[in-house]
């Protein structure tokens, strides 16, 4: 249990000095002795690392901050070329929230970044966390944060046992994170805790030996380090099944657009229908209408989500008929011209086995 609060800020802030990794949306725009990081890469990196890990984040920030430098130039652009820089960083909502975002900071608020919580948490895609982490790393604003790295922290801190995802515990923490706020450096101290539980209070095989709240901790005195929190109960996701067609034309492969709500969405795909118990029969896939030969099959890949697994059974084929008329976006491309639309992670992998196929032109 925590004693002297400002005890322990101190000895984080004096960890965190040293210890912090070295990732570029910490940098501010001008080096200076107390200069904050831009509140637009700040805004960027913390959507970005919602539900994925920092080492993934870092070279898709990269890209981002090189194709849109300010925050203006990120709400002016083309939503499809916003998806296609996001590609394959999954939680592809994350993405048109963003852009939303953006948007609305510089059409209400001048381009510039709300500083604090309650205007943060009226843009799209920011809650309660990302909004405290906006306003306390970009402007020092006094806003406790509660991710899962601060949540296990605490937990561990106060010898919380219980379940951090229950309601009533989850507020009692809430309350403990904005109990600790220093009177200064009130974004360095979020980051130090969120640091702490990425680097050294980790979920398996905590290094308490160097850790800096050592001496703070009752799960630590206790040995309780390895029991909380508690393991989150996992259920069995489901399984789905598509089909997808990989349909060519004279050198060109056939994508159609997915619909603007749902998963993926926004995203270009090949010609993707739900699995009967029996595949399609060629000359009429599934009812589409769609005449095509010489099917030939290119593989199964499978993916997983948070909440669902996919398989999807991929088949390559030649249209030999008329395109019948669709309510969705479709358009014909050439393997380089398929580069340019943005697709998910399973229909980049299914792209490249049709175009490496013996059945498909070669890319």
């Amino acid at each position: 249990m925590i004693g002297d609060r400002t005890e322990f800020a101190r000895r984080l802030l004096r960890w965190y000095d040293t210890a912090r990794r070295d990732l570029p949306w910490r940098v501010p725009p001008v080096p200076a002795p107390g200069a904050r990081p831009d509140p637009y890469y700040v805004l960027l990196s913390e959507l970005m690392l919602q539900q994925t890990q920092v080492s993934t984040v870092v070279a898709y920030f990269h890209r981002f901050v090189v194709e849109f430098p300010t925050i203006q130039s990120l709400a002016q652009a083309d939503d499809q070329h916003v998806l296609r820089l996001w590609q394959g960083l999954g939680y592809y909502s994350r993405a048109r929230n963003l852009h939303a975002a953006a948007k609305a900071i510089v059409a209400r608020h001048g381009g510039v970044v709300p500083p604090d919580v309650k205007t943060l948490l009226e843009l799209p895609g920011i809650g309660r966390y990302t909004a405290g982490a906006i306003a306390s790393l970009a402007w020092e604003t006094r806003a406790p944060i509660l991710d899962g790295n601060v949540q296990r922290v605490l937990c561990r801190i106060y010898g919380i046992e219980a379940d951090p995802r229950d309601r009533a515990v989850n507020a009692r923490l809430w309350g403990l994170a904005d109990s600790l706020l220093p009177r200064h450096r009130v974004g360095d101290f979020n980051s130090s805790l969120m640091e702490l539980g990425a680097t050294v209070c980790t979920p398996r095989s905590p290094t308490c030996l160097t850790c800096p709240a050592a001496m703070h901790c009752t799960a630590q005195q206790k040995g309780l380090q390895d029991r909380i929190p508690p393991a989150r109960k996992t259920k069995a996701s489901p399984q789905e099944r598509r089909w997808v067609f990989c349909v060519e034309h004279k050198g060109k492969w056939l994508i159609q657009q997915r619909p603007a709500k749902g998963r993926w969405a926004g995203l270009w795909q090949f010609l993707t229908i739900p699995a009967g118990e029996r595949p399609p029969e060629p000359h009429d896939l599934a009812g589409l209408g769609l005449k095509v030969n010489h099917m030939v099959p290119l593989g199964t890949i499978r993916h997983t989500l948070t909440h669902r697994r996919y398989e999807f059974v991929a088949v390559a084929c030649k249209l030999t008929g008329r395109l019948p008329a669709s309510t969705q976006p479709r358009t014909w491309v050439t393997p380089a011209e398929l580069t340019q639309y943005p697709l998910s992670r399973p229909q980049l992998l299914i792209a490249q086995l049709a175009f490496a196929s013996s059945a498909a032109p070669q890319a």
